[in-house]
């Protein structure tokens, strides 16, 4: 590409993205009249010069390029979000802020991974995220006054007055409660695994105690993946996996905490070779 070239072009490409805001490859080719190639070689540079910026999120393939001063025009593509991330984003647009231990494992992932829109911060040994038009310093942590807090605890003791003694030879029932780190992580033990084999996540339809639901590229194909948060899956899950994969049209991997137990191999791998069941009329 002759340097002599190259600057009237640069200075147009600028020009047209100071106008349009954050901008495709395709937008600006069709505005210069050349090819898409080109386009994105001019694009290159001038990020390359840090003359432009590029966006985290990708609208198709492509990321999004911009100048400095126009992250807040980012927000009209967020509708290219993938499901959770669009959750998060809606959440923190509308809450300013949000401590992150409060959040759900899912939301704290997706998060993460809107780093156009939310940007993290530390507040009192605590992180926060700020939706990205917000200045840090406008979150307020509110606490009780003193006295306050002196009254609510005066007034438990009062209410314990009340309550029933326990009996000393009743034991009180323990309820059983799965943290919020227990989630994050089996997430993260899935994250490794996919990193592992090339898979890259695209989207979180579903989390819980139970199950991870994703939808995941392999080799640029979409599936979904199913993991169970459990060492022995059985015939159940995989039907439930293959529904929830028929509802979406793609193929699926399911994956869970140990090998599938011999008996449920077999009858898989029976299955792979099956090419019809019959009715004797």
């Amino acid at each position: 590409m002759p340097q002599q070239n190259t600057i009237p072009t640069k200075e147009k490409i600028l020009a047209i993205l100071r106008r349009r805001g954050p901008s495709l490859p395709v937008h600006v080719a069709r505005e210069m009249e050349m090819s898409m190639l080109f386009a994105s070689a001019f694009l290159s540079e001038l990020l390359s010069e840090k003359k432009i910026k590029i966006s985290f999120m990708r609208v198709g393939s492509s990321p999004l390029y911009f100048i400095a001063g126009q992250e807040v025009s980012l927000k009209k593509f967020s509708q290219y979000l993938g499901r959770k991330e669009k959750e998060a984003y809606s959440l923190l647009e509308n809450k300013k802020f949000l401590k992150d231990t409060e959040q759900e494992p899912a939301i704290r992932v997706a998060l993460r991974s809107i780093k156009d829109f939310a940007i993290p911060f530390k507040k009192a040994e605590e992180i926060y995220w700020r939706f990205l038009s917000e200045p840090e310093e406008d979150l307020k942590i509110s606490e009780k006054p003193k006295i306050q807090k002196t009254i609510e605890k005066k007034q438990e003791k009062g209410l314990q007055i009340f309550e029933k003694p326990i009996n000393k030879k009743e034991k009180p029932v323990k309820k059983k409660t799965i943290s919020k780190k227990t989630n994050e992580k089996f997430f993260e033990k899935v994250k490794e695994f996919l990193s592992s084999k090339s898979i890259e996540i695209t989207d979180i339809i579903n989390f819980n105690k139970g199950e991870l639901i994703l939808k995941v590229l392999v080799n640029n194909k979409p599936e979904i993946l199913i993991a169970y948060n459990k060492k022995r899956i059985n015939e159940t899950d995989i039907v439930k996996a293959h529904q929830k994969a028929s509802e979406l049209n793609l193929h699926y991997i399911v994956i869970s905490l140990a090998e599938p137990a011999k008996k449920l191999k077999t009858f898989l791998e029976a299955a792979q070779n099956l090419s019809a069941i019959g009715k004797l009329e």
